[in-house]
């Protein structure tokens, strides 16, 4: 099991690929402000958790400055996700990859969780891997909407023993990112052994950190989401979710079913018109 674990992995870029957070307001915290997405495949209303301020804000801000006006749905992957949001991706010929655009900022994470979590229509921020962003930081700009899929109990309680897999992997490579210098230089020297016995001893630290931790287990609530409508339970405490789809899944369902390229970007461009706030 120890030999699972390859140090070289950490230096892998992971995760969505992602692009100072909006001016505050003094917004009520028992109404929760929604917005319509118009795209060239159709409409979609989405509202924001009071939960998750700076994203809302700042999701608010670019919308009212038109930001978004233009862009593409650039990455669309069907029982995944459609994202959205690359400045980069407005008037961006055919072929080019995409989604290395943003707005020269990150947002704080904001797990607002088990509450908000990912199932099927769920709003959420793109971000950058955790090798390079361990705060796991959201992009500026750059956003998704799960469509994910159903899922039945028994893959759920295998998922649940997956993710307490995941829980020690993300410690190793925490404790891992503390000790590069010293990786570096054992790699420089050709010190097999002396990379070996680290790595023994980051797995050690890293089992007896996850053995402080509750075991996890799903919520009844995400339970009946992930078996019914669906979503992407992997992706739970590792991204921030700042709001929901109210109305237009359909449209983000016949989004999701596009033809893409190799690089999952829509062979014939879906493009967002305009983000109005509307109340």
């Amino acid at each position: 099991m120890k030999r699972h674990f390859i140090l070289l992995l950490i230096l892998l870029v992971g995760g969505l690929t992602a692009c100072g957070p909006g001016n505050k307001k003094n917004r009520s915290m028992e109404t929760e402000t929604k917005l319509k997405i118009e795209t060239s495949a159709g409409d979609i209303v989405v509202k924001l958790y009071n939960e998750t301020p700076q994203h809302r804000d700042n999701f608010i801000k670019l919308a009212e400055n038109g930001t978004y006006e233009g862009t593409l749905f650039h990455r669309v992957i069907k029982d995944f996700m459609i994202q959205a949001g690359d400045p980069e991706s407005k008037n961006a010929p055919k072929g080019k990859m995409l989604g290395s655009g943003d707005v020269g900022y990150t947002i704080p994470a904001e797990f607002v969780y088990p509450k908000y979590f990912h199932k099927k229509g769920a709003l959420s921020a793109a971000r950058q891997g955790d090798n390079v962003n361990p705060q796991k930081a959201s992009s500026g700009c750059q956003f998704y909407i799960v469509t994910g899929k159903v899922y039945s109990d028994s893959a759920l309680l295998s998922m649940e023993q997956q993710m307490g897999q995941m829980r020690l992997n993300n410690a190793f490579n925490a404790l891992a990112q503390k000790h590069m210098k010293e990786i570096y230089k054992l790699r420089k020297n050709g010190d097999h052994e002396g990379l070996m016995n680290l790595q023994d001893t980051l797995i050690a630290q890293a089992e007896a950190e996850v053995a402080k931790m509750p075991e996890f287990r799903f919520t009844p609530e995400q339970v009946k989401a992930y078996t019914t409508v669906g979503g992407t339970p992997h992706l739970d405490g590792e991204y921030t979710v700042f709001g929901e789809v109210l109305e237009g899944m359909d449209v983000v369902d016949k989004i999701q079913k596009v033809k893409t390229d190799r690089n999952d970007r829509p062979e014939e461009d879906v493009k967002i018109i305009k983000v109005e706030v509307l109340e």
